[in-house]
């Protein structure tokens, strides 16, 4: 009886396992078995023991029918739900069954730097030919615990993807691979130091180069917290997981406009998650991810070792071959892939090949890695140029390069070491001259300062009148090509700090005219639009727009969007959200990309992502300081899915090699700056500045509110706290940007720089 009774337990699991899938529904009659399976528990001894094993085999195949009507019919939202599950496996589950041995680092448990992310030195055993290679791998993942609360269900704060960045370089010191396992709803998101926001942009930025092999497995993965672990080489992907920009829900209140604290209704969270396309046979075929990892029906659980066995197989198939790929000798790579793609054979590797990767291994490891990226959502936006073009573009843009190259790399490097020569020869020769001639000038200067004396002129003072000069225009003044319309309105307007710092009603014509838009008192600055920037800031008759072809389209095919779009490109005359254009400031030429509020509340979708990095490679290839002024930026379109989430590691790799080549790459915020870009490309900038008033942070107040139960002041995100916390360099007065842009054009940067 006691084994019927621990089956009959089993059954009740299952059952309690598909309401849960269900949202607690009474689909396929589950409460009924629930009641049968209390019954049976309640009374055992009042049946036969064949009557009570009857009972459990026919509670059994009707549970076993309805799990392959729900695997079958598995919605996306439900996906969702099974990911959400005390059942599932977590990170320690993968540790203590896919590894042979691991040594947890940073902390164990509660006494840890932040629990909800684990990382570990461990082992693996790889089989060749059915002999065992142990191998040693960095693993590195969220942890959302079973029933451990202070792992915050995965949701790191700042200094867990800290920690996490500090173990990525301990295993690029020691030339070991990193796997990285991602269970995360989303980050904390707090702003006080190191910031959400700041430390996703860190570890992104610092993947984009680390000289491992990185492969990851996403069975959660949440917006930008999965991005802080999520850049690898090779990305697999739960069968039954999902990766999103943002959670069903969160979605949900924003395309119905829930207000703080109403319900959001079940049916549009269904509708959002099947818009949003977060499941893997979705994200596979949008080319966010390489494989997928089949799991067992309905989702693999913390007791599916037969899972763990293939989670095993397949990341050591993807270090393989991410290790392969990378690997100097060609004609070994040829013959191996060539091997793998007869289907008669094995797809395991045949010889042994060692995991750690020489010099010129790892360059070809990094080619390869910002390929992948640079490739990714190629096909989310519109106006790619047909071949003919495309075969023109490559050869300006080679042309280019070698021009370049040669005028400020070979010629003008050359021109200032035949200075620098000359200047040291002239210095040594001017020492020895003056040696030589000290004696002689000496006698020379006495005898006219006697003569000098003996003569001295007669002073005549004459009646005359110095002319007044003319004042000359500060050529660092704003440049005032254009006034803002809002002059046109006849009213007065009253400043925010008004109460607090007595400051009198501004009259719109002066204060959108001569004010610049900014508090003549306390100095507050009220918003502009974007082409007030456009027009003051940069050399007049200068700005040259280009990608202007590339714009954002419906690559889900998200409701609504369409019209969306249309609307914004009748609003604005343009294509995307993004305007890049090369400009003058001074006569310093730059390139710009400028992220503006009319185009979708400046969000970044594909095309806003593509133009991006056509900027930094335009900046890079022409030697150009790069200026990215976000006029605002809502985060990542969420209607673009995880096409608009890889935007995040897709521009910080461009960004990257932008730097590393020598470029200076300046940030300046203004008005409302959140989310995904701030996390990544724009908050890796070395430079970062914050038009005063601007707010600043990862997430709105009422995401802050929702997601941690804490009311921030309302200053938390303002651009005086972002500068406490080290967010930004400095603040700068809109009257003064063109005067500071030009300054930090003149001080900042490296010597590869045209203008140096």
């Amino acid at each position: 009886m006691n084994e019927l009774l621990k089956a009959l337990q089993k059954i009740e699991e299952r059952i309690n396992y598909l309401i849960q899938i269900k949202e607690f529904t009474n689909w396929g009659n589950l409460f009924g078995f629930q009641e049968t399976c209390t019954k049976l528990k309640q009374n055992p001894y009042e049946y036969h023991e064949e009557q009570f094993q009857a009972e459990i085999r026919k509670l059994d195949e009707s549970i076993c029918f309805l799990e392959e009507r729900a695997e079958e019919q598995l919605t996306p939202m439900e996906r969702v739900r099974i990911v959400r599950t005390v059942e599932r496996f977590s990170l320690k589950d993968i540790l203590e069954n896919v590894y042979e041995d691991y040594t947890e680092l940073g902390g164990q448990g509660e006494a840890n730097i932040d629990p909800a992310m684990v990382c570990a030195k461990a082992t693996i055993v790889r089989r060749i030919k059915n002999k065992p290679y142990t191998a040693t791998v960095m693993v590195i993942g969220q942890e959302t615990g079973h029933g451990e609360e202070f792992r915050n269900g995965g949701s790191c704060k700042p200094e867990g993807n800290e920690k996490a960045l500090r173990y990525m370089k301990v295993a690029e010191t020691e030339g070991i691979p990193i796997h990285f396992y991602i269970f995360t709803p989303g980050s904390y998101p707090i702003e006080e130091y190191p910031g959400a926001a700041q430390q996703i942009a860190r570890n992104i930025y610092a993947m984009t180069k680390l000289r491992v092999p990185m492969v990851s497995l996403i069975s959660e993965g949440g917006s930008g917290g999965a991005e802080a672990i999520g850049l690898s080489d090779f990305r697999l992907m739960c069968s039954h997981g999902y990766y999103s920009v943002i959670s069903p829900e969160g979605a949900a209140a924003i395309e119905g406009k829930i207000r703080e604290g109403e319900k959001v209704p079940k049916e549009l969270i269904e509708v959002c998650a099947e818009r949003l396309k977060l499941t893997a046979v979705d994200n596979r075929a949008l080319g966010t991810i390489d494989a997928i990892v089949k799991e067992p029906q309905l989702g693999a659980r913390h007791d599916d070792f037969a899972f763990f066995a293939q989670v095993r197989a397949e990341i050591t198939r993807a270090t393989d071959k991410v290790v392969l790929s990378a690997k100097s000798f060609k004609a070994f790579r040829d013959w191996e892939n060539k091997r793998r793609k007869k289907k008669t054979e094995r797809k395991d590797l045949a010889v042994d090949i060692p995991w750690d990767l020489t010099l010129d291994e790892q360059r070809r490891l990094l080619n390869l890695r910002s390929k992948k990226y640079r490739e990714m959502a190629i096909h989310g936006y519109g106006g790619h140029p047909d071949p003919t073009e495309t075969f023109l573009k490559q050869f300006q843009e080679k042309s280019e390069k070698v021009y370049y190259n040669l005028r400020y790399d070979v010629l003008k490097n050359s021109q200032k070491q035949l200075k620098k020569a000359f200047r040291d020869m002239s210095g040594e020769g001017s020492v020895i001259m003056k040696r030589l001639t000290s004696p002689l000038s000496t006698v020379k200067d006495f005898f006219a300062k006697d003569g000098a004396r003996k003569k001295q002129p007669l002073r005549i003072t004459h009646n005359t009148t110095t002319p007044t000069p003319q004042p000359i225009q500060d050529p660092l003044e704003l440049t005032d090509s254009y006034t803002s319309p809002l002059v046109n309105e006849d009213r007065t307007v009253t400043c925010p700090n008004s109460l607090k710092n007595g400051c009198k009603d501004l009259w719109i014509p002066d204060l959108y005219g001569e004010f610049g838009g900014v508090c003549e008192n306390c100095g507050h600055h009220f918003p502009l639009e974007y082409k007030w920037y456009l027009h003051n800031i940069f050399d007049p008759e200068s700005i040259f727009f280009f990608a202007t072809d590339i714009t954002s389209v419906n690559p889900l095919g998200y409701a609504g969007l369409d019209a969306r779009l249309k609307d914004s490109r009748k609003k604005t005359g343009r294509g995307s959200g993004n305007l890049t254009f090369t400009a003058k400031v001074m006569d310093i030429k730059i390139v710009v990309s400028m992220l503006y509020k009319d185009f979708r509340s400046g969000t970044v979708g594909s095309a806003e992502g593509e133009k991006f990095v056509q900027a930094c490679e335009l900046a890079a290839r022409k030697k150009r300081p790069l200026l990215s002024y976000v006029h605002t930026t809502g985060g990542i379109r969420i209607q673009e899915g995880t096409l608009g989430v890889t935007q995040m590691p897709k521009c910080t790799m461009a960004v990257r090699e932008y730097i590393d080549a020598g470029g200076l790459y300046i940030v300046v915020y203004d008005n409302n700056s959140y989310a995904g870009p701030v996390a990544s490309f724009l908050g890796c900038s070395p430079y970062q500045f914050a038009i005063r008033s601007s707010r600043i942070g990862f997430a709105g107040p009422r995401v802050i509110r929702e997601t941690t139960g804490i009311n921030i002041p309302p200053d938390y995100h303002s651009a005086r706290n972002a500068l406490k916390r080290g967010h930004i360099q400095g603040i700068w007065d809109r009257r003064d940007f063109r005067r500071n842009l030009h300054k930090s054009l003149m001080t900042m940067g490296s010597h590869n720089l045209y203008y140096r």
